[in-house]
């Protein structure tokens, strides 16, 4: 008896040693961390609105900072943000800036520098950087109430201890005939009384598998950064991802598959001319690419394209800039017969758009398809430098090349957007593959649609074709034993683009319209931009015209409608009839009412 209290007591007085000098240990881990997540945090914040910041001054739209301002604080650490002009004097600030707060205790440097002030006796992290302003250069006053740092750090010392004491206490449990009743506070506010010494090892077992977890669960809460855009409206721009990507993702590898290439070289008459196609898809991830680097896999489908890479089947782009590596890749005219024009875009684009355009699932179609994407998936595979890279993989013509990517390098993140619309369960039981091309997106570990609309879509969808595990409150499916989240992305263009601020103004551009088409200044002007498409409804909008005309005859002469449409797909009868079929209906329009041909 005696000996198992002496063991005991040794026991206790080791733990209590380990206890008093890591507990320390953890606080500084955890107070480091912090502040180097709201240091990220606070860099987010400046690059994404540092732009509008700059407009908003320039033009003196004062309450519009004060609002922008405001809409930031939604974020939980965020306290307060505040400009301070050159003279160092706070211009503007949102409602929760300490009354005692001054610009002077704050300085700004040319990268944006950190202190941490005290306030009432709470301390703050206060962020400085420098934003352009008409009358010389201000700064933007980030802070960020560190309170919730010290409770986390407490956190930390209470599981640590209670991971030793558990650790130490364990093995003499086994014999022990005398036992300590405790009570302990665990996370999220729980208690437990069943943690205590006796003859039992199950019972050890189990205070072990609690401390455990809560050891488990802190280290999972240390390794997951915060999302740092959560709360924030944030202004996206390729500094804004750079900077995202350096801070969670460093030395990462990112990989881009799309058909459409984002630079085209074609042969013409005057030499070799490179082309950048018109495609919401290339106008949407260049930037992300030119801020990432990386490589962008595509289809090299530019009657010189073969000309301007190098033996590998690469080249470096934007060619003034060289930013990242286009990797091309060659198809038979069968292979694009069958896999883009036949099941991409006779079967998937009509199906998933429940377009009133019959789809045509054909089995020859079907496996070019699979062949390209096995081909797209032998090349990423190929270019992939390390066996975990970031794979965006783009759109309807690559449904089954994410579980192809999964077999190929399994620790990849395959990132996968489907740029188009996803229909219920019921349409997309046309489609004669459908387990196929379920399975495949399953590779993915985010599938994106543009909507949650079009996520429930594809959720009932896997419900009701393939047997799979779906988590309806996290939005995810486990298929295969790999777990993909489903979310939408509403995807967009940056507008203004940059390239505008090369053109004309506004005024300029109208009148240089008006004058090539002989429109005169009292007439209005309506806009139309896209691609020849069936669901782009440019017949409807002729129809509209028309209609227009017939019921308001007042706006004849006084209106005119001009239709900008790029020719797509013009080997599929659907499109070429299209075309025809539009500029038909238009001279018809014209002559209706007087106007010019088409």
């Amino acid at each position: 008896m005696q000996t198992y209290l002496r063991y005991a007591a040794g026991a206790l007085g080791a733990v209590a040693i380990l206890v008093l000098l890591l507990a320390p240990l953890a606080s500084v881990l955890v107070d480091t961390w912090s502040l180097r997540d709201l240091e990220s945090r606070s860099k987010l914040v400046y690059l994404s609105i540092k732009d509008q910041v700059t407009r908003h001054l320039a033009s003196g739209n004062n309450s519009d900072v004060v609002s922008l301002f405001e809409s930031l604080t939604a974020d939980e650490k965020l306290l307060a943000v505040g400009y301070c002009d050159e003279a160092g004097q706070l211009l503007f600030a949102t409602k929760l800036m300490p009354a005692k707060f001054a610009c002077g205790s704050a300085p700004s440097g040319e990268g944006g520098t950190f202190s941490t002030i005290e306030n009432e006796g709470s301390k703050i992290l206060a962020a400085s950087f420098p934003v352009a302003a008409p009358k010389g250069t201000g700064h933007l006053v980030v802070l960020h109430d560190l309170s919730f740092a010290e409770r986390r750090a407490a956190k930390a010392r209470l599981h640590w201890a209670l991971a030793i004491a558990g650790a130490g206490l364990a093995p003499g449990g086994t014999g022990s005939a005398v036992g300590v009743p405790s009570v302990a506070p665990m996370a999220g506010g729980h208690t437990t009384d069943h943690c205590r010494g006796g003859r039992s090892t199950r019972l050890h077992s189990q205070c072990a598998a609690v401390l455990g977890s809560e050891l488990r669960q802190l280290v999972r809460d240390l390794q997951r950064a915060p999302p740092l855009a959560e709360g924030i409206q944030v202004e996206w721009s390729p500094q804004t991802l750079r900077l995202l990507l350096g801070h969670e993702l460093p030395n990462a590898e990112v990989l881009v598959v799309s058909n459409r290439e984002p630079y085209i070289h074609n042969r013409t008459g005057d030499g070799i001319e490179m082309q950048i196609p018109a495609s919401g898809l290339v106008a949407a991830l260049e930037p992300v690419m030119r801020a990432c680097g990386g490589t962008w896999v595509a289809h090299g489908s530019g009657s010189a394209d073969r000309e301007t890479v190098d033996a590998h089947d690469r080249i470096a782009v934007p060619p003034s800039a060289p930013a990242y590596t286009l990797r091309r890749v060659w198809l038979s005219e069968d292979q694009q017969a069958g896999y883009y024009y036949g099941f991409a875009n006779e079967g998937l684009w009509p199906l998933c758009h429940i377009s009133f355009v019959p789809p045509n699932f054909r089995e020859a179609d079907w496996r070019s398809y699979q062949e390209v994407n096995r081909l797209f998936a032998e090349a990423i595979a190929k270019e992939a430098r390390s066996d975990d890279p970031i794979i965006l993989v783009q759109d309807y013509h690559f449904a089954v090349l994410p579980r192809l990517l999964k077999e190929r390098l399994p620790r990849a993140t395959i990132l996968t957007f489907w740029h188009i619309p996803w229909p219920n369960a019921e349409t997309f039981s046309i489609c004669p593959f459908k387990e196929e091309i379920i399975g495949g997106l399953l590779g993915s570990t985010i599938l994106g649609f543009h909507t949650q609309f079009h996520c429930n879509n594809f959720l009932e969808t896997v419900d009701r074709f393939i047997e799979a595990r779906i988590d309806r409150e996290r939005a995810s499916v486990t298929f295969g034993g790999h777990e993909t989240i489903v979310r939408p992305y509403p995807i967009s263009i940056e507008w203004p683009p940059q390239a505008l601020e090369k053109q004309a103004s506004v005024d300029e551009c109208r009148r240089s319209v008006r004058a090539e088409l002989g429109i005169g200044e009292d007439v209005h002007i309506g806009v139309g931009v896209e691609r020849f498409d069936y669901t782009k409804g440019v017949l409807n909008r002729i129809r509209a015209i028309d209609e227009l005309l017939t019921r308001h005859p007042e706006w004849r002469g006084r209106f005119v409608f001009i239709q900008a449409a790029a020719p797509s797909r013009s080997k599929l009868d659907t499109y070429r009839h299209l075309q025809e079929e539009a500029k038909e209906l238009a001279g018809a329009v014209n002559a209706k009412y007087g106007g010019a041909g088409p």
